[in-house]
C-alpha cells in the first residue's frame, strides 16, 4: 500500500498535460480462429502486421498461439477489450463512490465496497472485499477515522490510497461535546470525519480524486479533469440551490440521531441543538434518554430525525413521550442506487427533509 501525496499529484515534469484519445483504427472486418480464417477476407485497414498475421494463421504456421493473439487483437478492435482500459479503482463509501465515478466518467466505473444500507460504523470486512482491495490500483477513502474496518486490510493491499480528508481545500470540523452532544471524546475522535456533507469539501475532494486518477491513469488525464470542471460547477449551483431551501428554517432547533451533520449544520448556519447517540454502536443510557425527553419538552428541539442504517425503537420511545415531530437524515445515501447521481440527491434529500420537519413546526 501507498498513501498519495497530494503535493506530487498531476507534476508532469515540464511536459504538456496527457490528452485523451480513442484508438484510432480501421476495423472493418473480423479476426477469425484459423479454422475458418481463409473463408473470410480481412475488410479495412488495421496495419501490414496484422495481414501477416493473418496469412501465418491461415497456412498454420504458428498454430494455436497465433490464433489466440488474433483473437484478442479482434476484441481490442471492437472495444470488448480496451487496449488502454481505466485501473481498477475501488471507493469505500457510497457519496465517495458517487464524486469518483462522476470523474472517471466516459474512461471506466470504480468498485463501491459498502453498498445496500450497511452502516459504516459497525462494517465488517467480507472475503468479497478483501478480494476488492486487493484486485483495486487505486483506492479511494475518507480517512482512517471514518473507514476503521479498513485499517488493517490496507496494509497489506498493493493499490495507493487516496485519502480525501487530507485533500487540499478540505476545512475540518471538531468532534462536538457537551450537553446534549454527550461527553465521550473517544467516541469521536478529534474531529468530525463526515467532510462530504459540506458540497465546498465535495469540491476540493473533486479536484483531488481528478489529479490522483491523471496521476495514476494519463492516458485519459484530459477526460478526468474536463469530468472534475463539470461536476464542480454543478456542485456550486447545488450549493446554492440548498442554502435557498434552508434559510427560512435556519434558526429552528432539532436533535439529529448521531453527530453526523457538524459539515451541512456549519456550512448552512442551522441551529442543531443535540445528538440521541455519542456513537451508534453504544446503548444509549437512562441519564441521556431523559435528558434528551427534558430538553424536548422545553422546547430546546422542534424535530426529531432519525436514520434508515439503525432501528428507529429508540426514537419512537421520544417520540411517544413527548410528540416531537420525527424526520429521517441519511448521511450516506442508504437507499439510493450508487452511481454519479447519488451525491447530489443525497444532499437534497437533506435540505429537503430539514426544511419539510421544521417548517411545519414553525
Amino acid at each position: 500500500m501507498s498513501v498519495t501525496n497530494f503535493g506530487d499529484i498531476g507534476k508532469t515534469d515540464g511536459q504538456t498535460e496527457a490528452k485523451f484519445h480513442t484508438n484510432k483504427v480501421n476495423a472493418g472486418g473480423l479476426v477469425f480462429l484459423p479454422a475458418v480464417a481463409s473463408r473470410f477476407a480481412l475488410q479495412g485497414t488495421v496495419g501490414d502486421d496484422v495481414h501477416a498475421t493473418m496469412a501465418r494463421i491461415a497456412s498454420g504456421k504458428d498454430g494455436i498461439m497465433m490464433g489466440l493473439r488474433a483473437v484478442f487483437l479482434s476484441l481490442i478492435l471492437f472495444g470488448i477489450c480496451p487496449a488502454n482500459a481505466a485501473p481498477q479503482v475501488l471507493a469505500t463509501l457510497k457519496p465517495v463512490h458517487s464524486l469518483v465515478a462522476a470523474v472517471m466518467a466516459g474512461a471506466g466505473s470504480p468498485e463501491l465496497l459498502i453498498g445496500g444500507a450497511l452502516s459504516e460504523h459497525s462494517y465488517e470486512l467480507k472475503p468479497s472485499d478483501a478480494r476488492k482491495l486487493q484486485a483495486a490500483a487505486l483506492i479511494f477513502e475518507i480517512g482512517p477515522d471514518m473507514e476503521t474496518y479498513l485499517s488493517g486490510a490496507l496494509s497489506s493491499a498493493r493499490a495507493k490510497v487516496v485519502v480525501l480528508e487530507e485533500a487540499p481545500g478540505v476545512r475540518r470540523q471538531p468532534a462536538r461535546h457537551g450537553g446534549l452532544w454527550g461527553e465521550d471524546e473517544d467516541a469521536h475522535g478529534p474531529s468530525d470525519p463526515h467532510v462530504w456533507l459540506d458540497p465546498q469539501n465535495a469540491i476540493a475532494m473533486t479536484r483531488a480524486i481528478a489529479e490522483a486518477l491523471a496521476h495514476s491513469d494519463p492516458e485519459h488525464a484530459a477526460l478526468y479533469r474536463a469530468n472534475a470542471a463539470k461536476r464542480i460547477t454543478e456542485l456550486a449551483s447545488l450549493d446554492q440551490e440548498i442554502a435557498a431551501t434552508l434559510a427560512p428554517v435556519r434558526t429552528q432547533p432539532y436533535l439529529v440521531f448521531h453527530d453526523a451533520y457538524h459539515y451541512f449544520e456549519a456550512r448552512y448556519g442551522l441551529s442543531a441543538a443535540g445528538a440521541i447517540t455519542v456513537s451508534p454502536e453504544r446503548p444509549v443510557g437512562a441519564r441521556r434518554i431523559a435528558a434528551l425527553r427534558e430538553a424536548v419538552l422545553q422546547g430546546k428541539a422542534v424535530c426529531l430525525f432519525r436514520e434508515p442504517q439503525f432501528p428507529p425503537k429508540l426514537i419512537e420511545t421520544l417520540d411517544a413521550d413527548t410528540k416531537i415531530r420525527v424526520g429521517v437524515l441519511d448521511p450516506l445515501g442508504a437507499e439510493l442506487a450508487p452511481g454519479p447521481t447519488l451525491y447530489p440527491t443525497l444532499m437534497r434529500h437533506l435540505a429537503q427533509s430539514l426544511a419539510g420537519c421544521l417548517r411545519k413546526n414553525r
